[in-house]
């Protein structure tokens, strides 16, 4: 028999040994030992994975790249803690819901509501809005008054929706018969597409949906509320683990108390509901009659001036609805309603041809735009230059001096606005230098020409070829 060799002996030992402390090594680091916490992860990773859909509360591309209000509450999170944001669009709501469930995301952002269902399953920040669910229906169809008149069939809701589980509640509360259809692999969006072009009769939506959407889809219109408004707030997955969701509710807290919050509520929603159902339809009759014959001549301005042609023809279509032969009662005339004074600045010698009144208002429009301080930034920036393109630049200057005088912040839009229907008063106007002027007048072109350049971005960038067709071929349908 040969002897062990003890030197071998000592090695087995050795590497037996090895592979029980790096198991129990690995087992202690797994089940005992604390993980880095989730948020110090995602930092490390330099990178924060979201969920969210596609439309015009959350995410589309805008004018200059992507947009949307849950965009831009994201992208400033984001930045916030220093990592790069990377959006994932799920096929549906309920895909999108799972995913945030079972944790192959780090964060669900898209307009979702709190119910007790999801509840269980993830954990919500604080609201960072609220809506009110309402019943839409098509204008110029019955409009019904309570859900006891909605028949078999007739009313839609996304599956898995704070929506959908209200209309169970309103089953269970004193409406046995309700019934509905959920409907999967869709938005909101091509739900009240649909209901414009009278494929289906009711559907529930949130306020904020139907306040951007009915701009595009004209015909929709709110029946009723289904109840009193409701929070929205982002979602994690639940576990024990909450520094990811502590960070957001910091986050949230602060943009609110410091009013960064209120301002970007202001600048996606502030404008949306002054058009009414004859403003669309006019306005989208003007894209398909009026618009062809002068884009290219607002592209042409956008490529001297540096401004977005859609701008342009926004500008364009509040002063004149694209008419090139417009005069006021006051003497201004053309595309751009050029004053004498105004086209002699610039260099015009028709203010009735097309492309010499729309390269001159762009190029005043800048004009305007270098008189505001170089501190000022966009977006405030520009809705300022738009409102003293409209009114003169030294009576929005008076305006800036009322809002100073209120405390409050002379370089935002969102404050000068409400101060500028004062100069109509005496009591106000006599105090600033420049005096009387209809001061709402401008507040409602800027508004109106937000309102027309949201569409026409849409129209180029988002909608769809059939969408596109869908909205001009509807220009002409009676309300």
């Amino acid at each position: 028999m040969t002897p062990r060799d003890p030197g071998r002996r000592i090695l087995v030992i050795a590497v037996a040994a090895g592979l029980l402390l790096s198991g129990l090594y690995g087992f202690l680091a797994l089940y005992w030992w604390p993980q880095q916490p989730q948020l110090e992860q995602i930092q490390r990773d330099g990178r924060l994975v979201v969920a969210t859909r596609q439309g015009p509360t959350t995410y589309y591309p805008g004018a200059d790249g992507p947009d949307g209000f849950e965009y831009a509450l994201l992208e400033r999170f984001s930045r916030d803690l220093g990592v790069e944001l990377e959006l994932v669009f799920p096929p549906d709501l309920e895909a999108l819901l799972d995913a945030t469930e079972r944790g192959s995301v780090h964060l669900a952002a898209a307009g979702l509501g709190i119910t007790p269902a999801r509840a269980g399953k993830l954990r919500y920040s604080r609201p960072y809005d609220h809506v009110t669910e309402k019943l839409i229906y098509r204008r110029g169809s019955r409009r019904p008054r309570t859900l006891d008149e909605i028949g078999p069939g007739e009313l839609h809701v996304i599956a898995g929706s704070a929506q959908e589980a209200t209309l169970r509640e309103q089953r269970a509360n004193g409406f046995p018969m309700l019934q509905w259809q959920p409907r999967s692999n869709i938005g909101t969006g091509a739900l009240l597409s649909a209901l414009d072009e009278g494929l289906i009769r009711y559907l529930v939506a949130d306020s904020n949906q139907l306040i951007l959407g009915r701009r595009l889809y004209r015909h929709a219109a709110a029946a009723f509320d289904l109840g009193d408004p409701g929070p929205l707030a982002w979602a994690t997955r639940r576990t024990d683990d909450t520094s990811l969701i502590d960070a957001v509710n910091d986050f949230l807290q602060r943009i609110e108390q410091n009013g960064w919050l209120q301002r970007l509520h202001a600048r996606y929603y502030g404008h949306a509901g002054r058009l009414n159902f004859v403003d669309t339809r006019e306005f989208w009759r003007g894209v398909r009659d009026r618009l062809p014959a002068f884009q290219a001549h607002f592209e042409r301005a956008a490529g001297l001036t540096g401004l977005d042609w859609r701008l342009l023809a926004a500008v364009g279509y509040q002063e004149s609805h694209w008419r090139a032969d417009a005069v006021s009662p006051t003497g201004v005339r053309g595309i751009m309603m050029l004053t004498r004074s105004t086209a002699q600045q610039m260099g015009v010698a028709d203010r009735n041809d097309p492309e010499q009144s729309i390269v001159a208002g762009a190029r005043y429009l800048r004009v305007v735009e270098k008189k505001i301080p170089e501190r000022i930034r966009e977006p405030d920036r520009l809705w300022l230059s738009l409102a003293g393109y409209n009114v003169g630049f030294g009576h929005l200057e008076d305006a800036r001096i009322l809002t100073e005088r209120d405390g409050a912040d002379p370089d935002r839009w969102r404050e000068v606005k409400q101060r500028l229907p004062l100069l109509a008063q005496e009591r106000f106007h006599q105090t600033v230098r420049h005096g009387y002027v209809r001061g709402q007048e401008p507040v409602d072109y800027v508004d109106n020409i937000r309102n027309y350049y949201d569409m026409l971005v849409w129209f180029t960038t988002v909608g769809d070829n059939v969408a596109r067709e869908q909205i001009l071929a509807d220009a002409d349908a009676e309300q």
